[in-house]
């Protein structure tokens, strides 16, 4: 059964999101087609839920379905991309900015925790750390903000941009940079500064943001 089930939820249920959380993650890459039974089978679950969660992540657009290809990641047009990196720096922006207002002493020693995390992540070469580590450190201080709506936008818009943070390390140039912005938001929030973490959040997504531009279609 998927790490993240809940007894109260079905099978399906749990099979969808622990699908979403792993196109969130990029655990899958734009052009990828998804076969059920290697699904259902990395997932320990039978082919129905599969099929199931896949349909409604196509309906969702994090999928594309097609007669001749199955379900498949799709491939960001440069466009797209532009279009989904605006919305990311409107909603991330203003999430940083109030949860920087309202995190509390666990949440400051958990950033930091997750700030190391990604930093030793970085200098092992360690992507797949890195991008976890990463999706963590958000998460925290986006729940700070205390809107549920807002987060569950910003989850909905990082489905679109998922599968390409797997190429972030495609470019070795990337590992040197992609911290710089969360030691900005650390020292922003040490000292209250709420308007300087909206800022270093917003240079995060646009720094990572003029790498995974590279991958997308024309």
């Amino acid at each position: 059964m998927p790490k993240h089930a809940d007894p109260s939820t079905t099978q399906q249920d749990d099979t969808y999101a622990e699908l979403r959380h792993w196109i969130t993650l990029g655990r899958f890459v734009p052009g990828e087609r998804l076969k059920i039974r290697n699904v259902a089978a990395a997932l320990g679950v039978g082919l129905m839920p599969v099929r199931a969660a896949l349909q409604r992540l196509a309906a969702e657009g994090a999928l594309t379905h097609s007669p001749n290809r199955g379900v498949a990641v799709p491939q960001p047009s440069r466009a797209e991309f532009d279009d989904v990196l605006q919305m990311r720096l409107l909603l991330e922006g203003e999430a940083a900015e109030r949860g920087a207002l309202r995190l509390h002493d666990d949440d400051r020693g958990e950033l930091a925790r997750l700030h190391a995390a990604m930093a030793a992540a970085l200098a092992r070469g360690d992507a797949r750390g890195y991008l976890d580590a990463n999706e963590d450190f958000h998460l925290r201080l986006y729940r700070a903000a205390g809107s549920p709506l807002l987060l569950t936008l910003i989850e909905t818009v990082w489905l679109k941009v998922g599968p390409l943070s797997n190429r972030l390390f495609d470019d070795p140039a990337a590992a040197g940079v992609l911290n710089a912005a969360h030691d900005d938001l650390m020292e922003a929030i040490a000292r209250g500064d709420a308007a300087a973490a909206r800022r270093a959040i917003e240079r995060d997504l646009f720094v990572a943001g003029q790498f995974l531009r590279r991958m997308c279609g024309g």
